[in-house]
């Protein structure tokens, strides 16, 4: 499903070169995760040809800043329809608008059987639902991990795992190294995704899962 092209109005920060627009119903950027963009641009320069798959894209920032000096289409997809409303409204203001799709929607329908992408990055929610209530500023649906905080990250590398090419990669955020290691044990062993790198940062973590 498609998204609303309208405009939305919000606040505005800067993330890299870009200036990002988001509310209060929308996960608010954090400076930090630039860093994954950063990785994913460098994966893409030696990655095969094909467009990018963003999930749980949120205002799209993360996506965005990867693609923004690397000639790809990129593919967003959030459950959110305010989230994605604001990853349109942030391509158009990036000047990139004729190379971002935005999907809203559950992630696990919103992959085509036959598509194929290049990269994906994933900043799903990845906070226990019992610890939720620390974040009273953050909406819930995009912080609620699950009961251990895994449970939209394991659907993510589901849905990389039938979409990345041999050798493609996925770059998923997550909250510490128990929950990557928790995700390669599991997950990425029943869906051929190795483990490949874990860069740890002060408010989380960015693992690469490698597709077999």
């Amino acid at each position: 499903m498609t998204p609303d092209h309208g405009t939305a109005t919000g606040e505005q920060i800067a993330f890299g070169p870009l200036t990002i627009t988001f509310d209060e119903r929308v996960l608010r950027p954090r400076a930090w995760t630039a860093a994954q963009s950063e990785w994913a641009a460098q994966l893409l320069r030696d990655a095969p040809a094909g467009p990018v798959l963003e999930l749980c894209a949120g205002a799209g920032q993360i996506g965005l800043l990867a693609v923004h000096d690397e000639d790809r289409q990129l593919v967003c997809v959030d459950a959110n329809p305010v989230a994605c409303a604001y990853t349109l409204q942030n391509a158009a203001a990036a000047g990139l608008g004729d190379r971002v799709e935005v999907r809203n929607g559950d992630l696990s329908a919103m992959v085509g059987d036959d598509e194929r992408y290049a990269l994906v990055v994933a900043d799903p929610p990845w906070v226990p639902a019992a610890d939720t209530g620390r974040f009273p500023e953050d909406p819930r649906l995009a912080i609620d991990g699950g009961s251990d905080g895994t449970v939209v990250a394991v659907a993510c590398v589901e849905v990389a795992a039938g979409h990345l090419p041999p050798g493609g990669s996925l770059l998923l955020q997550l909250g510490n190294v128990e929950q990557v290691d928790t995700i390669a044990a599991t997950a990425g062993a029943a869906h051929g995704m190795t483990l490949d790198s874990t860069r740890v940062f002060e408010r989380g973590v960015v693992a690469r899962f490698v597709r077999g």
